[in-house]
């Protein structure tokens, strides 16, 4: 039987409208990370594993985003499912608590939008 598993924290950042304020996606994890330590009563070198979630960005970005909490030496798993990345990263994070492959894990979401309607973000990517 899988070992249950808890949400103990939470963080999150105010909603901005795109350009409203001169931050990036490492500003935006960090105040949400941050938070979200605060609220379980936890210091960032507890987290064993990490689950970035996140569309529009670079490959590494949840590296980058992770490091400004603090973290550094923990496998980082980026997660982009489109309209399900956020909860893919919560569920992944559930299942390394189940399988007991970890005792605490932070899965975290962010997304720097642009200006304006959404577009085609990989023009180069092959439609079917």
């Amino acid at each position: 039987m899988a070992r249950k598993v808890f949400v103990v924290g939470v963080g999150m950042t105010k909603f901005e409208k795109p350009g409203s304020r001169d931050w990036d996606y490492p500003d935006m994890a960090k105040e949400a990370g941050t938070k979200a330590l605060a609220d379980a009563g936890i210091n960032y070198d507890e987290v064993e594993q990490a689950i970035a979630a996140y569309c529009y960005g670079d490959s590494t970005a949840g590296q980058e985003a992770i490091y400004e909490i603090g973290m550094s030496g923990i496998p980082i798993v980026n997660v982009n499912n489109n309209c399900s990345t956020g909860s893919s990263a919560l569920f992944l994070g559930r299942q390394l608590i189940a399988g007991d492959m970890a005792d605490c894990v932070m899965a975290i979401g962010f997304e720097k939008m642009e200006k304006g309607s959404l577009g085609m973000k990989f023009p180069t990517a092959a439609r079917r």
